[in-house]
C-alpha cells in the first residue's frame, strides 16, 4: 500500500514500542500513537477531562492513565474506563504504509468497540 492523499503519516513504526508511546504533532491536531502487542493505535493526545497528555501517561494492558488526574481510557476505542473521565477520546484506524503509521484524519472512530 502507498500513501494516498486521504492518509496522513504520523510516525514510523520504529518510533513506537510497547513501553514508549509517541506524541505526533501535525497541522491538524496532536495525536498519541501506541503499540499494544503487535497492533498500533492512534488517539487524540489530550485527555477529555483536563490538560493531560496521554502519550505521557501510564499504560497498563489496553488502558492509558492520564498523568494529570489518573483517569483512564481504553486505547483501542477511546472509551473512558476510570473516573473522573466520562467523555470518550477520539481514535483513528491505523494504516501501515511502507513502515509508517498513517491515519485518515477526517475519519475518527470515537468511543466504538
Amino acid at each position: 500500500m502507498t500513501i494516498d492523499q486521504k492518509f496522513m503519516r504520523l510516525c514510523s513504526v520504529t518510533d513506537v514500542s510497547n513501553d514508549c508511546p509517541m506524541r505526533c504533532e501535525t497541522d491538524h491536531a496532536v495525536y498519541a500513537v501506541f503499540q499494544l502487542d503487535n497492533a498500533y493505535y492512534a488517539t487524540e493526545d489530550a485527555c477529555s477531562h483536563g490538560p493531560g497528555s496521554l502519550s505521557e501517561g501510564y499504560i497498563e494492558g489496553y488502558e492509558v492513565e492520564c498523568p494529570f488526574h489518573r483517569g483512564r481510557f481504553d486505547i483501542r476505542n477511546g472509551c473512558p474506563t476510570a473516573s473522573p473521565c466520562t467523555i470518550p477520546i477520539k481514535t483513528w484506524e491505523v494504516h501501515l504504509v511502507d513502515g509508517d503509521i498513517c491515519i485518515d484524519p477526517n475519519e475518527p472512530v470515537q468511543g466504538t468497540t
